[in-house]
């Protein structure tokens, strides 16, 4: 191969590179923002819910712990689901 045509090539794959990051870059954009507009709902509930977890007894603190770990993925999936849509 030519050094002209390796060139080229490396030049035509930046370009390439360069498309794909302002591309990907845009939707991590919105990405971002519709996960600050969602934790900045969630972070009122926040306080109410780790004095909940506290106020129970040890012995139900972990399975307290592991319901809202669930419920939290939960809303993420759905919010997911729903972005998709």
């Amino acid at each position: 191969m030519e050094m002209k045509h390796v060139i080229i090539f490396a030049v035509i794959g930046i370009v390439a590179l360069l498309g794909f990051n302002i591309i990907n870059g845009n939707s991590h954009e919105k990405k971002r923002e519709m996960v600050t507009s969602s934790t900045a709902s969630d972070t009122n509930d926040a306080p109410s819910r780790s004095t909940d977890i506290a106020s129970k007894p040890l012995s139900q603190q972990p399975k307290a712990i592991l319901d809202d770990a669930t419920n939290k993925i939960d809303q993420a999936q759905q919010s997911e689901q729903d972005r998709l849509e």
